[in-house]
C-alpha cells in the first residue's frame, strides 16, 4: 500500500467534507445567545404526527437570520420578553414525511418545491415572559383552523394586540409571516438558498 497516496487521499476527503460543511451556513442558534428559549415539538410526541421526527431538540438557521433572530431577542428583553422556538432548519427528509400525513400547502409545503425550513431560512416561535410563560396567541403551535391564519381578527383585544406585536418586531429585523401560521416567519432572501437534506448530526458549528 502507498502510505503516501492513502495520506493524501485522507486529508482531500477531510478538505471537501469540512468545505461540505460550511457551505450549509447553518448556525445552532442556541449556542449563541442561550436565553432563547427551545421547545422543538418535533423532538417529542407533541405535534401534530404524533411522533418523535428529531432525534435531537437542535435550533438550526443559516447564518444571516440566525445573527437577525439574536437581535430581535435582544430588542424582546427590553419589554421584559423572550422567544421561544418550535422550529428552524428542517432536513427534506422530514418534509415529506410531513407532507404523507398533511398534503395541503396552507400549512406544509410540497417537499417536490422545497420548504424555507427546508432552506434554513424559516422559523417557527412565540414570546414568553420573563418567567419563561408563553403569551396569549390566537391558537396552539401547529393549529391547521382558520384561527392560526394572520388574517382571522375574531379573537380577544389583547391576543391580537400580542400577535400583531411578534409580527412588528420580526418583520423590523427582516422576517415576514406565513399568511395561515401566525408563529411562522420567512427571512428575506430565502429564495437563493438551496434545500437541503441535511440530518442535524451532520451539522458541525
Amino acid at each position: 500500500m502507498n502510505i503516501r497516496k492513502v495520506f493524501f487521499s485522507v486529508v482531500i476527503y477531510l478538505c471537501f467534507t469540512a468545505v461540505s460543511f460550511a457551505q450549509y451556513d447553518l448556525v445552532d442558534v442556541k449556542k449563541l445567545d442561550s436565553t432563547i428559549m427551545l421547545d422543538i415539538k418535533y423532538a417529542t410526541e407533541n405535534n401534530f404526527t404524533g411522533k418523535k421526527i428529531y432525534d435531537e431538540a437542535k435550533f438550526y438557521l443559516r447564518k444571516e437570520p440566525a445573527l437577525k433572530i439574536l437581535e430581535v431577542q435582544k430588542e424582546l428583553q427590553k419589554f421584559g420578553l423572550g422567544l421561544k422556538i418550535f422550529d428552524g432548519y428542517r432536513p427534506l427528509s422530514v418534509q415529506k414525511k410531513f407532507w404523507e400525513i398533511m398534503p395541503d400547502e396552507r400549512y406544509v409545503a410540497d417537499p417536490k418545491k422545497g420548504s424555507r425550513h427546508n432552506r434554513g431560512m424559516a422559523v417557527d416561535l412565540t414570546l414568553v415572559d420573563k418567567d419563561g410563560n408563553e403569551i396569549s396567541m390566537p391558537t396552539p403551535y401547529d393549529d391547521f383552523t382558520e384561527k392560526a391564519s394572520r388574517d382571522y381578527f375574531d379573537l380577544p383585544a389583547q391576543i391580537l394586540i400580542n400577535r400583531k406585536f411578534l409580527e412588528d418586531i420580526m418583520v423590523k429585523y427582516g422576517f415576514t409571516g406565513f399568511p395561515t401560521e401566525w408563529w411562522h416567519f420567512d427571512y428575506e432572501g430565502w429564495e437563493k438558498y438551496d434545500i437541503l437534506d441535511v440530518d442535524f448530526k451532520e451539522i458541525e458549528n
